[in-house]
């Protein structure tokens, strides 16, 4: 495998993840506004709402970092940006979504983690930004 080649499936990886975020997120939007309507507390709708929001955002700048290279910007730290993105919605959004849908509170610590996860991305995309 060629150097390009790693550095086509690094863009790659990224925009199928962020593509498929993105499907998931209208769907879980759907079923949250029409599913769920009768099933949890306005609460509840709240949170899942918060999960769907935070998870098309990342999925979005999936999308568009995997464009970036384009621009020059340093392709194993955007990759690495989008992995901690990745990691933020199955963590941040995931356990919201669990939390609506089973009750299970102790995933709570987690959340906060995927956030983190999701600064990381952040930091990781200026300093890719700069290194430019």
């Amino acid at each position: 495998m060629t150097a390009a080649d790693s550095n086509t499936r690094i863009v790659r990886w990224a925009l199928v993840a962020g593509a498929v975020a993105g499907l998931l997120a209208v769907m879980a939007g759907a079923f949250g506004a029409h599913g769920l309507r009768n099933l949890v507390s306005e609460r509840g709708l709240e949170v899942f709402q918060t999960a769907v929001s935070y998870q098309m955002y990342h999925a979005l700048i999936l999308v568009v970092a995997s464009l970036m290279p384009v621009l020059g910007l340093p392709r194993k730290l955007l990759a690495v940006a989008c992995g901690f993105w990745l990691v933020g919605i199955l963590l941040f959004s995931g356990s919201l979504y669990l939390l609506v849908l089973t009750g299970t509170h102790w995933l709570g610590p987690v959340t906060p983690v995927g956030g983190l996860c999701f600064m990381v991305g952040w930091a990781l995309l200026a300093i890719a930004a700069l290194k430019k």
